[in-house]
């Protein structure tokens, strides 16, 4: 894979942005290998994200960043650019449940994911041998009803202790205090069982089941202090019929939640979301 630099820019929207940085790539013979733009005319605000052979450029990153800043600037960017060889630290959490989790492990192994997984966080053992079969730090913290702040002490500690970026709850069936939320706002990803804003909270699907739905779904989102309500990164849905049970419901809807998450997760990692408010521009291929 070729070297590249990933600019991700959002501002207020006005003449002049994407030639000014059209222009500045172009003095520094930056070949541009894929280009997104957006503005949205309500909010008046534009989005970028400008992928750059590195090999082209006449300047190493550091420069990049030390010169671009002046046109940052110039513009009231929000932005940042990242180098294609650095691999995101992702740290990925879970309970009971396998089958998100063995599937990111799965796409990670396979090279199809491009970061370093450096651990598992679970409250529950039941977890531990799958994830030691990749060879990944396995860390059990139990989180009991009657106290759960010394176990999220922890588990902040074992995050910042590893280095991520990004943290994964692949169903971890815990709610993030709004102090970690915070802490790491639009570094948590979660996958909730439901097409999002239907069905929040626990059990979506029996409560689909309830409702009578035709279509079940699952949705990638950040994590926010407002539980299932953070920026949504990616959604899919599955039919069903009048005669699924709940049971068949949750059998379906772990194909939807694996394929969700991963896109989203990937999404994320290659820098293709850009969050602005509680709604996300998402540069998908």
């Amino acid at each position: 894979m070729s070297n590249t630099f990933r600019l991700v820019i959002s501002c207020p929207d006005r003449v002049g942005i994407v030639a000014a940085v059209s222009q500045y790539l172009h003095e520094r013979n930056g070949s541009i290998i894929e280009a997104n733009h957006h503005t949205d005319p309500e909010q008046k605000w534009f989005f970028m994200r400008h992928v750059i052979d590195a090999d082209s450029l006449t300047v190493d990153i550091e420069t990049f960043r030390a010169e671009f800043a002046t046109i940052a600037a110039q513009f009231d960017m929000n932005w940042y650019v990242t180098d294609s060889r650095d691999k995101p630290k992702v740290m990925l959490m879970a309970t009971k449940e396998s089958h998100c989790l063995n599937d990111i492990l799965h796409r990670w192994h396979t090279e199809e994911l491009h970061c370093e997984i450096v651990g598992v966080i679970a409250n529950h053992e039941d977890l531990r041998s799958m994830v030691e079969w990749y060879q990944v730090p396995y860390h059990c913290i139990d989180v009991p009803k009657e106290n759960k702040m010394p176990a999220f002490t922890q588990i902040e500690q074992a995050i910042d202790q590893s280095g991520a970026d990004t943290i994964v709850l692949a169903r971890y069936m815990q709610i993030f205090p709004e102090y970690l939320c915070e802490k790491y706002r639009h570094r948590v990803i979660n996958i909730h069982h439901s097409f999002l804003p239907s069905f929040i909270g626990a059990k979506p699907y029996h409560q689909a089941a309830v409702r009578g739905v035709k279509l079940i779904g699952a949705t990638c989102h950040y994590v926010t202090a407002d539980l299932d309500a953070g920026p949504i990164i990616e959604q899919d849905v599955i039919r069903v019929r009048h005669s699924h049970t709940a049971t068949d419901m949750v059998r379906l809807g772990k194909d939807i939640e694996k394929l969700v998450l991963a896109r989203g997760l990937r999404y994320h990692l290659e820098d293709r979301v850009l969050v602005h408010g509680n709604k996300t521009v998402v540069f998908s291929e």
